[in-house]
């Protein structure tokens, strides 16, 4: 399992090899990557939202309190941006974060990007990706984490759930953040998705988010729910709706298309 795992995370984010991770083993609370959506399906308000979502939620009393209440008193920490791919200047490498110091300087790097978007949504990629980051951090942590956020199925690159099963098989955590606030019709339940195909391990969760106004809180939440280790009884795993297609997203766009194309719909 762990070679098909490596073969998978290598197939889908080969530039991850290349960045740079701290050595020496450090040990640290949790090894959380930050996984954020910047697919053309997103606007400018919600690039805008999401982005001061997590700025602030790093920069936020409770989240440094997080931190420092772990047996290490410290987590490593990266973020990458994706779409239909995941590009070099997208990625904020790993570093620790042990205090107030370090979790402003992470932020003013988020906070500092240029606001961008590309075609595509492929979550299987950015799940890989996520996954080369973790084997190749160099740290040494009791809980490995994916963090991921988007507002659509995935619909390029491999198939979600193969990739979500192989990370999960190595004790990888994912939890997901849908975005709501203008949900596409072709896609009803997009929260259904993300807890059927993309998220998956102990303790994982969903929280969609359903309005603008949720933002700030709701990405505080889950970090320092991920940061901690602990279950909030008020996260969503749905159970509520039907199981959908994991598949889905791939369908809708090969019928967008390609509407004459049937091998999909069989």
């Amino acid at each position: 399992m762990l070679e098909m795992l490596s073969l998978l995370a290598c197939f889908a984010c080969a530039e991850a090899a290349s960045l740079p991770a701290p050595g020496g083993g450090t040990p640290v609370d949790v090894e959380l990557v930050l996984a954020v959506d910047i697919s053309q399906s997103m606007d400018e308000e919600e690039f805008a939202l999401q982005r001061a979502g997590y700025v602030e939620a790093l920069r936020h009393r409770d989240f440094i309190n997080a931190v420092r209440s772990g047996t290490n008193g410290r987590i490593a920490l990266a973020y990458f941006e994706w779409a239909g791919v995941v590009r070099d200047d997208g990625v904020i490498a790993w570093q620790v974060i042990d205090g107030e110091d370090s979790a402003d300087a992470f932020a003013d790097k988020i906070a500092s990007r240029p606001f961008r978007s590309f075609r595509g949504t492929s979550i299987s990629g950015a799940l890989g990706f996520g996954i080369g980051l973790l084997e190749k951090s160099a740290f040494s942590a009791p809980r490995r984490v994916i963090d991921i956020s988007g507002d659509g199925p995935n619909n390029t690159g491999r198939p979600v759930a193969a990739i979500r099963d192989a990370a999960v098989a190595e004790d990888i955590v994912i939890n997901g953040l849908p975005i709501l606030i203008r949900p596409s019709p072709s896609v009803s339940r997009l929260d259904r998705y993300y807890a059927d195909c993309v998220t998956g391990g102990d303790g994982s969760f969903v929280l969609p988010i359903y309005a603008a106004s949720e933002f700030a809180t709701a990405i505080r939440r889950k970090l320092i729910q991920e940061v901690s280790g602990l279950t909030d009884g008020r996260s969503l795993r749905v159970q509520d709706a039907a199981p959908v297609d994991c598949m889905l997203g791939e369908r809708l766009r090969q019928r967008f298309s390609d509407p004459y194309f049937p091998e999909l719909d069989r």
